[in-house]
């Protein structure tokens, strides 16, 4: 077994090949090739964010469910996304260091652990109390210091933060919001899994001099956010 990313890991610790196994049978072959990418994945420990009754689960290619009972935490979005979903993601935003990011959807904090670690400040946003209050604490153990969560509705509530050079929807909506394009900095990206089932896909949207230019690179479903409305289908 080689472990190419971190050469002071140990082989023979069944977290460090269970997330050399993630990083090289999931995520490499969908496409995430970003060395740094690739090494924040190492970096921040996927497993710290999982719910104790889940962790065995934390490097598995699904959904982890995160409050309640499973069905209904996974029918409500109140779930970790799949880790090669979340990798694909964070490339495709190109993070940089001087960003500042707006995620919707906390859930256990992963993601935002995530953006923190290569980018300047990270606003974190759940609708759903508990799961606010479970990423900060996760956030608070990993020693995660500019990455903020606060209870809000994302769709609708005011976003005193902005405007953001990167906003993440972490998980799937109907439509993108033009509120939530208002918010982005000239240059800005948005990344959010858009449509419905069975065919969803990954939107990236940027800003570039004055007008938005968008593209769905690849397909994907994930549970709805809370909260944002669903568009309005025409009738004859």
């Amino acid at each position: 077994m080689n472990l190419p990313l971190n050469s002071t890991a140990d082989p023979s610790d069944p977290i460090v090949r269970a997330r050399f196994n993630m990083i090289e049978q999931q995520i490499r072959p969908w496409n995430v090739l970003d060395e740094q990418v690739l090494e924040l994945l190492e970096k921040v420990r996927r497993e710290d964010f999982v719910p104790p009754a889940y962790r065995a689960m934390a490097f598995m290619d699904t959904e982890i469910p995160l409050l309640g009972e499973p069905e209904q935490a996974l029918r409500l979005g109140r779930c970790m996304l799949p880790p090669r979903v979340e990798a694909r993601m964070l490339q495709d935003l190109r993070p940089q260091p001087d960003d500042r990011v707006l995620e919707i959807g906390a859930g256990s904090g992963y993601m935002a652990a995530l953006l923190a670690s290569c980018t300047q400040q990270v606003v974190s946003l759940d609708i759903v109390p508990e799961l606010a209050e479970f990423a900060r604490r996760n956030l608070q153990r990993a020693g995660i210091g500019n990455a903020h969560v606060r209870v809000a509705d994302g769709a609708h509530d005011a976003l005193p933060e902005g405007p953001f050079d990167i906003i993440v929807l972490s998980g799937s909506v109907g439509e993108i919001p033009a509120r939530l394009l208002d918010q982005l900095r000239p240059g800005g990206r948005l990344g959010a899994i858009v449509g419905d089932e069975p065919i969803m896909r990954f939107t990236l949207v940027r800003q570039v001099e004055n007008r938005f230019e968008a593209s769905q690179p690849w397909d994907c479903n994930a549970p709805r956010l809370l909260g944002f409305p669903e568009p309005v289908a025409f009738e004859f």
